[in-house]
């Protein structure tokens, strides 16, 4: 589905452990994977300065990632700046031509989460990259032969909630443009959520609804992906959660639907409700500029 992965990790997220899974990414599928990390800059007598020290012992605690035995035409690489985070992420990932983008979302308090957001949505409206968000805390507790695992089909099998709105189109547009140029994902879920705030008489009907997701799963299918369709009623945030957990999926597949760039995590809504409550990883696609 991806072909060079930029992994960014503060070694507060957990996701500096991936140095240790190399081989395992690239059984997914991807060619490069590259583990990012950013070194603030520090202010003697309020003048920045580059932190040396810090920018080497960052490399030397990636270093193990080098290490990987890789078949011919794959690699790894270790980069680590100096400088904003929210400018030198969006660099790094133009430099290496990254099409995603691996980072942690933190939940230690609300506070961390507004950081976070603001940080992440200034990096997406840089890039028109997908972001592959994981939870720290699982990837904490993942054993290494489950880390390994997860790491081998990290992409395997898409949950895509579907609602047949023009983001929903998109999405899959994405995935089936993805699906083209690798051999990920082999499988996607196709979630209807019929929505029991809207008024019955403003609902489509099961049937219609089916018919949709039977049109939109051919179209996958001719570019090779298993497609499964499941419809449900209820509030869609808890729903797509509870599908998630019966069907064996390894990420869920959002879109916005902005213009470009990922939610103002700050704004209630279902990506970024989802985004907050979801333990399953989630990746969002950025719709392209209007």
């Amino acid at each position: 589905m991806f072909k060079c992965a930029l992994v960014c990790t503060d070694f507060d997220d957990s996701l500096q452990r991936l140095i240790t899974f190399v081989p395992d990414l690239v059984q997914s599928g991807l060619d490069k994977v590259v583990f990012f990390h950013n070194v603030s800059l520090t202010t003697d007598r309020e003048i920045p300065k580059v932190d040396d020290d810090a920018i080497a012992q960052a490399k030397q605690q990636l270093a193990v990632a080098s290490e990987a035995a890789l078949s011919d035409g794959k690699s790894v690489v270790i980069d680590v700046r100096s400088g904003r985070v929210i400018d030198n992420i969006p660099k790094a990932a133009q430099y290496h031509n990254a099409d995603v983008l691996l980072l942690g979302s933190p939940t230690r308090s609300l506070l961390t989460e507004k950081l976070f957001g603001s940080t992440t949505t200034g990096i997406a409206n840089q890039l028109d990259i997908p972001l592959l968000i994981l939870r720290p805390q699982l990837v904490a507790t993942y054993r290494e032969q489950e880390l390994s695992l997860r790491c081998q089909t990290l992409l395997t099998h898409l949950l895509v909630p579907y609602d047949g709105s023009n983001s929903a189109k998109y999405l899959v547009s994405q995935i089936k443009a993805a699906a083209q140029t690798a051999d990920q994902p082999k499988q996607c879920t196709l979630c209807w959520i019929i929505d029991d705030c809207i008024r019955m008489e403003l609902r489509e009907s099961q049937d219609t609804v089916q018919a949709q997701l039977d049109e939109v799963k051919a179209d996958l299918q001719t570019v090779g992906i298993e497609v499964f369709t499941e419809i449900r009623q209820g509030d869609p945030q808890s729903e797509i959660l509870k599908s998630a957990e019966v069907n064996d999926i390894s990420a869920i597949a959002i879109c916005s639907g902005k213009s470009k760039g990922i939610l103002q995590w700050s704004v209630p809504s279902f990506t970024s409700a989802l985004l907050r409550s979801s333990w399953h990883p989630v990746i969002h696609f950025p719709r392209a500029t209007n």
